[in-house]
């Protein structure tokens, strides 16, 4: 269930509400709406700061319950920490930690007092936005594959009231576009391989489409593809029970004959490895290698749900890497659909090979005015960037540069690595055009440079988001990360922002 968002004008002092959210900085410095409720109900907030009980460090979370002469049942008053050097990253995580604090209460609505705080070079949309978002992000609860409960009988949250002046409703529209494109894109990402196979993705697909009559959704069967000479595509798919699907989404909020943008998601929906079998521990995660797919699919419902002036094209190849006796082999020599020829060293590195094809064919069939891929494709990445920010590799600087300005606008941060041609000797093959891995070093850069060979002439970028789509461990969750910056990107395109 994704929130319901509002944009309120009371104060904190005015009107009963079952949970009001204020922040208090470092140094018992009170925030306008928390110094006003603090009057409203007898100093109780200073005399806590006094007494150290809310100690204003960033983060914490401090639940007064039925403050005396208070409009509110419950306040949560949350540490902005220091007044200096306040901004857009902290302002993010005070707004999730707030949000997570009225998650553990039993209210069914909260009005948030955040948006008023200034943060440096964002305005009241942006400083909306975020707080919707966090809060949407916090209310998120995986729950389709759990016995059903009987109903709860204590309220949960479902409605959140941002106060701030009328210029914030524009955060707010963006928020639940965002907020509908990042949950679907972490359900898809957090369901069970034995689901979410290909045959699941492009149902969904078509299921959006046939809601929108300025959606179109065509899905791309094994016979068609090997017509038309997927050959390293269908390699991959080569071992599974479960057929290979290109899901082709075609949006059409742009002037007629305007070139589109593309967004192509990598969409393993498991992988084992294949012939180069995986080890068996932590593979369970490998049902979030297509979570590529599931960003580009999120970022292009959020697109339609903003109704964007723009021409779009979302196109996702939807496989399965599995081993079997007809499973592609290390040493095979594929012919992929631009006619380049590939060397199989590693059966693991079958992300790029999937790729490859699904970009020759974009580019062919709609000749797009830039092409965006969005891929788990390795872990070099996570050993480069860690888990914080996605990998952005581009031969196009100005591409490059627009791609990471809206990660720091969407705080869906990102971070350039090169393409340069000196990379390009390490997948040098004895036997064929291209080999479908480098050596040790720079994994990350030469799979990026693996599919700058099959978009030549066109302006492309590739994100490796490897390290950011899903959080680790046993109960680690998808995040829906590169949505937020996808979309924002096309705000920028289509001059909304």
């Amino acid at each position: 269930m994704t929130l319901q968002f509002s944009l309120g004008s009371s104060l904190p002092d005015s009107g009963p509400t079952p949970c009001a959210v204020v922040g208090v900085f470092e140094h018992g410095v009170l925030t306008s709406a928390a110094a006003r409720l603090d009057v409203a109900c007898g100093g109780v907030v200073k005399r806590m700061v006094e007494s150290g009980d809310i100690t204003g460090k960033a983060g914490t979370a401090v639940i007064l319950f039925a403050p005396v002469d208070a409009p509110a049942e419950r306040v949560v008053v949350v540490g902005l920490g220091a007044q200096k050097g306040f901004d857009a990253q902290r302002y993010q995580k005070v707004c999730l930690e707030a949000a997570r604090a009225v998650g553990r209460l039993p209210v069914e609505s909260a009005v948030v007092h955040l948006a008023e705080i200034d943060v440096p070079g964002r305005d009241i949309a942006w400083r909306t936005r975020t707080a919707a978002l966090a809060f949407d992000h916090a209310a998120y609860r995986y729950t389709a594959t759990f016995k059903p409960k009987e109903a709860k009988k204590t309220p949960e949250l479902s409605a959140v009231t941002i106060t701030a002046e009328a210029a914030g409703e524009r955060g707010l529209v963006e928020a639940a576009a965002i907020a509908t494109g990042t949950r679907l894109a972490r359900e898809l990402g957090n369901l069970p391989p034995n689901i979410c196979n290909p045959a699941y993705l492009a149902d969904q697909a078509r299921e959006f489409a046939d809601r929108r009559v300025n959606v179109e959704c065509e899905v791309l069967e094994r016979e068609e593809m090997e017509k038309l000479g997927f050959g390293s595509l269908l390699a991959v798919a080569r071992g599974s029970a479960n057929a290979p699907k290109l899901i082709v989404l075609q949006y059409r909020g742009g002037a007629e004959g305007e070139k589109p943008y593309a967004l192509v998601g990598k969409g393993i929906t498991f992988d084992t490895g294949g012939i180069s079998l995986k080890p068996g521990a932590g593979m369970e995660e490998m049902k979030f290698d297509m979570c590529g797919a599931a960003g580009v699919l999120g970022a292009f419902v959020a697109t339609v749900e903003l109704d964007l002036p723009v021409n779009l094209v979302c196109v996702v190849p939807a496989v399965e890497n599995m081993p079997d006796g007809s499973a592609y082999r290390p040493g095979d020599v594929l012919t992929s659909l631009s006619g380049l020829t590939i060397e199989v060293l590693n059966t693991d590195a079958e992300g790029r090979l999937i790729l490859c094809d699904a970009l020759t064919y974009t580019g062919d069939r709609f000749d797009p005015a830039v092409i965006i891929d969005a891929a788990t494709l390795t872990g070099a990445c996570v050993v480069a960037l860690g888990k914080h920010a996605t990998g952005v590799m581009s031969k196009h600087d100005d591409l490059a540069a627009e791609i990471i300005a809206a990660g720091e606008a969407s705080l869906d941060r990102g971070w350039r690595l090169p393409l340069w041609d000196e990379y390009q000797s390490g997948l040098e093959s004895g036997f064929a055009d291209v080999a479908n891995i480098g050596g040790k070093f720079g994994g990350a850069i030469t799979a990026g440079c693996f599919l700058a060979r099959f978009t030549e002439g066109r302006r492309w970028a590739h994100l490796d988001i490897a390290g950011t789509a899903w959080d680790e461990g046993r109960k680690g969750l998808a995040t829906g990360r590169p949505v937020p910056m996808l979309v924002q990107w096309l705000i920028h395109r289509a001059g909304q922002a």
